[in-house]
């Protein structure tokens, strides 16, 4: 299988696994607890069904641009920050962000990503998010944002849902952590899949860019993601905190992780301008709901006076059709890209983007509209 094959995620899903050791590819692909709401998000679109104008005119020309956070992007999918990219591929967060800019669309990266804010900021020129996790080390809370400023990134994603660590049992079955443990079972992984093993160790030193000069855990010191939430991240995180960092960053502002009608309406009163519907991928709460089931509500809330996102198990155009139908602004997601970047580095992450563009076009003329405003609950049925 190689990149010509890859007419989907699930494509990319595959080829991803077959070029990943097993540890690297379950942290990517798993989730919680018995990944019972990894799962749910992707399924809770197929319980919506799009119903189709037919004769319509003038839809040889489809405009799907959108602006979402004050910025107009060219699609109305967006790649969602995340972690430890340079781990999936060695070129990380630059192959990413070059094929965000290619694609015209926001791209975000992580308080624990793999390159620095600086060299993000120096280098891609589309619409740029960071995704700030709250640590208890106040001084690189600030540090980061003051850093992001002088990057001139275009919004700050205050994640929302990491009090504590998800229970990732995939992780804890594997011993997967950051930086990789060289355990018995992990370097036979490792032995088995040379190319990837060969840009590791061979390549730039893996750390977390953002974090190396304040802790140790994470680039220096192995610790699991789960480990990291739960010791490192400051879980007096509150409404009052959130209100001051918006305030600190004086810019676009999102939360990410929002998933109640009451949580939406308390982030319009501290002044965010853009919430994420997620449920960081079903990582964390296994059970809760999905995001596209909690979006109409959240939208007949709030979404006359904030950007509503709709984050998570996003596979096909289709499910950026329903949810923008909905009333979403626009779309995100992690997996989606991560499993092309895996499998093909920025090439792959072009193609899977350009896969779903199709999808999107080709999906809007299908139901007969020009544009994504002419999208309504009209044109949905639930079953």
């Amino acid at each position: 299988m190689k990149l010509a094959d890859c007419h989907n995620v699930e494509d990319f899903r595959r080829l991803a696994k077959r070029r990943l050791p097993g540890p690297i590819f379950n942290y990517i692909d798993g989730a919680a607890d018995d990944e019972v709401t990894y799962r749910r998000n992707t399924e809770a679109y197929e319980h919506c069904d799009l119903v189709p104008s037919v004769l319509a005119s003038g839809v040889e020309q489809t405009d799907i641009s959108v602006t979402v956070m004050g910025r107009k992007i060219d699609m109305p999918l967006f790649l969602s920050p995340t972690a430890l990219q340079r781990l999936f591929h060695w070129q990380g967060e630059r192959a990413v962000g070059r094929a965000a800019e290619a694609a015209g669309t926001w791209f975000g990266i992580s308080s624990l990503a793999t390159v620095g804010i600086e060299e993000i900021g120096q280098t891609i020129s589309t619409p740029k998010m960071f995704q700030l996790y709250v640590h208890k080390d106040k001084g690189l809370n600030r540090s980061m944002i003051e850093r992001c400023k002088a990057a001139k990134f275009d919004a700050i994603a205050l994640t929302v849902d990491t009090i504590v660590g998800g229970n990732r049992e995939r992780c804890l079955r594997s011993g997967f952590t950051s930086p990789p443990r060289l355990t018995l079972p992990g370097m036979a992984s490792f032995a088995a899949h040379p190319a990837w093993a060969m840009n590791y160790f061979l390549r730039d030193k893996f750390e977390l860019s953002n974090l190396k000069d304040h802790v140790a855990e994470g680039s220096n010191v192995a610790m699991s993601v789960g480990d990291y939430f739960s010791t490192m991240l400051d879980q007096g995180l509150d409404w009052k905190m959130a209100e001051a960092i918006r305030a600190e960053w004086g810019g676009e502002f999102c939360l990410k992780g929002v998933m109640s009608v009451e949580d939406a309406r308390r982030a319009v009163d501290i002044g965010a301008t853009a919430i994420m519907v997620s449920n960081h991928g079903g990582r964390q709460l296994d059970g809760s709901r999905a995001p596209f089931d909690q979006l109409a509500e959240i939208v007949d809330a709030v979404g006359d006076r904030i950007d509503v996102i709709c984050d998570g198990g996003i596979r096909r155009g289709s499910h950026v059709l329903k949810a923008l139908s909905v009333g979403a602004k626009a779309c995100s997601g992690g997996r989606m890209y991560l499993y092309a970047l895996a499998a093909a580095c920025q090439p792959g992450v072009e193609r899977t983007l350009a896969n779903l563009r199709a999808e999107i076009v080709r999906g809007m003329k299908l139901m007969g509209k020009t544009s994504v405003s002419e999208l309504g609950r009209g044109n949905l049925r639930w079953r």
